[in-house]
């Protein structure tokens, strides 16, 4: 068993406030804090991704749709699939960032 506390974990590599709460062989799962109206701009990921909504709420722009997301929702993305995120709230939003690094 092994435990992470959220200030012991190591920082993403981009100049964001995410830590790597958990690390597998087969996923990642990032903490990730955005200010408001900080946004992360649109890129795509070799893997598939999970996010869930921790606090706050988000636009979420893929290269065809927008989506608001907020507390308590869970969004999956595909490996591949363009995408960019807006915090949008008055305060911080809060998400967890499941990357599915290997599948069966």
């Amino acid at each position: 068993m092994k435990i992470t506390r959220l200030q012991e974990a190591p920082k993403v590599q981009f100049a964001l406030d995410g830590h790597i709460v958990a690390h597998h062989d087969a996923a990642d799962v990032v903490h990730l804090q955005l200010k408001p109206g900080e946004k992360i701009e649109k890129h795509a990921n070799p893997f598939d991704v999970i996010f869930y909504v921790l606090e706050g709420k988000a636009m979420l722009e893929s290269d065809s749709e927008k989506f608001l997301v907020q507390k308590d929702q869970s969004i999956i993305i595909g490996a591949g699939v363009n995408r960019g995120l807006e915090n949008i709230s008055v305060s911080s939003f809060k998400v967890l960032v499941i990357k599915l690094l290997k599948t069966q």
